[in-house]
């Protein structure tokens, strides 16, 4: 199975960075992706992937809460690193109206300049949206004939936004969100509703630590180790077999990534 979103570059992981890949590793996962969301955290995701070559690759991009940031030395720096070769999406990159950290005008800037990026790279795209879902879409749309494709990263928007997403041609990353009785009923109904070669999965690490599990840590965060318990989770409610999910979206990954095969 495949973790396509660690936030390893975390401070929550300071104290165990090198443990943390080593219990995926044990736990059965067969590769991760570490996410970049600005310009020094991409730095950090890429020096951290290339510790475990064949295990880790990562992003570089600029999350949209950090998007009042994006300037010509911060465009220069996603670049470098997405030209190194374990870089393999742009990203953290979309729109986040729920927050505002950054103002709208200027998460829209860094999301397009971000777009034309990985237009020129030949680059998919590793994208995040909340509470923005049609004027994502109205950006994003006039650039995906000529990527090679994206991940909508953490999905927990509506039915509409999933069928648009889905419209588009974007492959869907669910988390242990779906996990969550109080937050996650809405998300767990439309599992079925996507399609098994667009699915990917992910822990979204340390956030998001499933509710649903036995014997979670006592310091309430998440890592990749515990990838296993929501992917048996997620094939329980799309009614399919743990192995069979974990090997396709294992298989979807490093399609839509460009990886080499599982060994």
């Amino acid at each position: 199975m495949f973790e396509i979103g660690i936030n390893l570059t975390s401070s929550q992981f300071d104290k165990d960075r090198q443990q943390v890949v080593e219990r995926a590793r044990a736990a059965g996962l067969s590769g991760m992706l570490i996410t970049g969301t600005s310009a020094q955290e991409s730095v950090d995701a890429q020096r951290m992937a290339a510790e475990h070559p064949d295990f880790c690759w990562s992003t570089a991009g600029v999350h949209p809460h950090q998007a009042s940031e994006w300037n010509e030395q911060v465009a220069a720096s996603i670049r470098q690193m997405a030209e190194l070769p374990n870089v393999v999406a742009i990203g953290e990159c979309g729109l986040d109206f729920n927050r505002n950290f950054s103002p709208a005008d200027l998460q829209e800037a860094a999301f397009t300049a971000q777009l034309a990026l990985a237009k020129e790279l030949q680059l998919p795209v590793f994208l995040h949206c909340r509470d923005a879902g049609e004027r994502f879409a109205a950006l994003l749309k006039p650039w995906l004939a000529d990527l090679p494709g994206g991940v909508v990263h953490c999905f927990t928007g509506t039915r509409h936004e999933l069928e648009l997403y889905l419209s588009l041609g974007l492959s869907i990353g669910i988390t242990g969100w779906v996990c969550d009785e109080r937050r996650g009923l809405e998300l767990r109904e439309m599992l079925p509703l996507i399609p098994a070669e667009r699915l990917m999965l992910e822990t979204d690490a340390p956030y998001l630590l499933p509710r649903d599990m036995e014997n979670k840590p006592k310091n309430r965060r998440n890592e990749p180790a515990f990838l296993p318990h929501i992917v048996n989770q997620v094939a329980l409610w799309r009614g399919e077999d743990p192995q069979w999910l974990a090997d396709i979206t294992d298989a979807n990954a490093r399609k839509l990534f460009a990886l080499p095969e599982r060994r």
